[in-house]
């Protein structure tokens, strides 16, 4: 389980980064060449789109870290946990996440689906 809660770390350090080239650096790192994303919003597959997705979200959400907000939870190459985006010292979350992933034999990320448990609403 540690492997897997390293590799969530990893994971999470990549959609903290905000120079792309470091970013597909560590994409390369973690995920497998054919990886795949997907939550309710996009479906994507491969290094750059991952990249691409990922660039976009923190455009989105400029000033915000993700963080594991609990354990990660896994058993074979499988694991789920739960995420928050904040700003930094926020005492509340603007998005909360929840993702499944799956790591192949190597241990890098083959699948990635996230699920959005709250996010912001327009008032």
């Amino acid at each position: 389980m540690s492997d897997l809660t390293s590799t969530i770390e990893r994971y999470l350090d990549i959609w903290n980064e905000p120079d792309a080239t470091r970013r597909a650096e560590k994409i390369r790192d973690v995920w497998a060449a054919n990886a795949t994303y997907t939550d309710p919003l996009v479906s994507v597959s491969g290094h750059e789109a991952i990249n691409a997705l990922i660039g976009a979200a923190r455009e989105q959400f400029t000033g915000m870290t993700f963080a594991l907000a609990g354990p990660v939870d896994a058993h074979h190459s499988v694991a789920r946990f739960t995420w928050n985006l904040a700003p930094a010292g926020a005492a509340e979350p603007v998005v909360v996440g929840f993702d499944v992933v799956r790591v192949d034999d190597d241990g890098r990320l083959s699948a990635v689906y996230g699920f959005l448990d709250r996010v912001p609403t327009d008032s």
